[in-house]
């Protein structure tokens, strides 16, 4: 097995940590956040700033990120790693349960649909590719709002105003959210009935990888009652199949 390279890992460390910091720190705070040598640190961002990967402030004698890190983060939204490395997991998972399943992304207090594979002879829905709805509202947002910490749900969610309904259902208030969270974090995974459209349900599943607010989710003609446990079953395993080609994490 390859050993990783100290550098190398150090210097990814440190561009994580500059990626959460709301302004441009001290490399003292650097060291001390990433447990490195003063000296080591400050040769090492030295180093990525002569590749443009971090930039110096002098006048204020701290780091933040540069260029070339921008250029990164654009090159990963281009090549579009969520949806290349999910179509084939999605796929699966219609092949094995014989309803539709999709994949949304989190965006403001919306989900916008990024996949959708249609199962053979099913009804099409309203959550084609590109499409917005309300969080609060499905399954796929639900599982995600639930894994979130409570103060960001809170800021996504202030007061009632921010609960717009499709159907009369669902939760309108932040207390009924706050519930509703409570309930699928417990239950591992999200559920939502008539809420979106009347007479479909959905159950989804979070996508559980970093600053990656995903998930996966299967809806299906409430009229025809499949097995609850199967379908959860199958829709955390895909989840958690899409989470580990993210990480690049082999699968157990």
């Amino acid at each position: 097995m390859s050993r990783p390279v100290p550098a190398a890992t150090s210097a990814l460390r440190v561009l994580r940590l500059l990626s959460g910091q709301p302004v441009p720190v001290p490399a003292a705070r650097i060291a001390d956040s990433l447990g490195l040598p003063r000296s080591t640190t400050y040769h090492l961002l030295a180093a990525m700033a002569d590749e443009d990967f971090v930039v110096h402030y002098p006048e204020d004698r701290t780091w933040g990120m540069g260029l070339a890190s921008w250029e990164v983060g654009h090159g990963f939204a281009r090549q579009e790693p969520l949806a290349r490395l999910a179509r084939v997991p999605l796929a699966r998972l219609v092949d094995r349960v014989g309803e539709s399943a999709h994949l949304v992304l989190l965006q403001g207090a919306d989900v916008l649909y990024v996949i959708e594979e249609r199962a053979p002879g099913r009804p099409p829905l309203v959550t084609d590719v590109g499409v917005r709805l309300p969080a609060h509202l499905t399954a796929s947002g639900r599982a995600i709002l639930a894994g979130l910490p409570a103060a960001q749900v809170r800021a996504l969610y202030p007061g009632r105003a921010g609960f717009v309904s499709r159907t009369g259902a669902g939760p309108a208030s932040p207390t009924e959210l706050r519930r509703l969270l409570t309930t699928t974090r417990a239950r591992g995974h999200a559920t939502e009935d008539g809420e979106v459209t009347p007479g479909f349900a959905s159950l989804a599943a979070p996508v559980e990888a970093g600053t990656i607010h995903a998930s996966v989710a299967v809806t299906w003609e409430n009229r025809r009652d499949p097995d609850i446990d199967v379908l959860a079953a199958a829709v955390r395993e895909t989840a958690d199949e899409i989470t580990r080609r993210l990480r690049h994490t082999p699968a157990p």
